[in-house]
């Protein structure tokens, strides 16, 4: 009996402990907010800072799971077939997740992937946009923020499953903005 009641409380220590050292998400943001400044290592190891592109020109910024899955690699490969449509928007599009930038390089290269994707790999910037888990808090949540000109949120479109969803979305944003 004492063997039991060790280990549960073992357990409940152990889980007391773990939620205590999970960093809880800034409030999340939302549409009217300004997107908040943030540099992460791109595909080719060089240093993006967010303020080189945000405030400057219209920008899609989406968060996704992971490299070379089948729901990302859709996403992906959607953003890249209308990726003239963002260009003639003057629109920069940035994928960021938690891979590393050796898996993102490989990734835009097997795929021939035109824009900037981004290694969060501590997902700080995850969490500075509070981005959502998904699936029973299992999987990486999967959200596009389209920013205007002036670095606002205009629009968010969060689907977990209706990945090639966020390039329709965003593009009719950017021409409704």
């Amino acid at each position: 009996m004492r063997k039991y009641i060790y280990l549960i409380l073992v357990i409940a220590v152990a889980i007391l402990i773990t939620s205590l050292m999970k960093k809880e998400p800034i409030k999340p943001l939302s549409v009217g907010d300004k997107i908040l400044s943030f540099k992460l290592n791109d595909q080719n190891g060089n240093l993006f800072d967010s303020n080189t592109v945000i405030g400057v020109q219209p920008a899609v910024i989406y968060f996704y799971p992971k490299d070379d899955t089948p729901g990302c690699t859709k996403e992906a490969c959607k953003f890249r077939d209308e990726f003239e449509v963002f260009t003639d928007l003057n629109a920069r599009v940035i994928g960021i997740s938690s891979d590393d930038v050796s898996s993102h390089k490989k990734f835009a290269e097997k795929y021939h992937l035109p824009f900037t994707l981004l290694a969060d790999v501590k997902q700080e910037v995850r969490n500075l946009f509070g981005v959502p888990k998904s699936v029973l808090g299992l999987l990486p949540g999967r959200v596009s923020y389209i920013i205007n000109k002036k670095g606002t949120i205009i629009y968010i479109f969060e689907s977990q499953f209706g990945a090639q969803k966020h390039i329709e979305e965003a593009i009719k944003a950017l021409k409704n903005s």
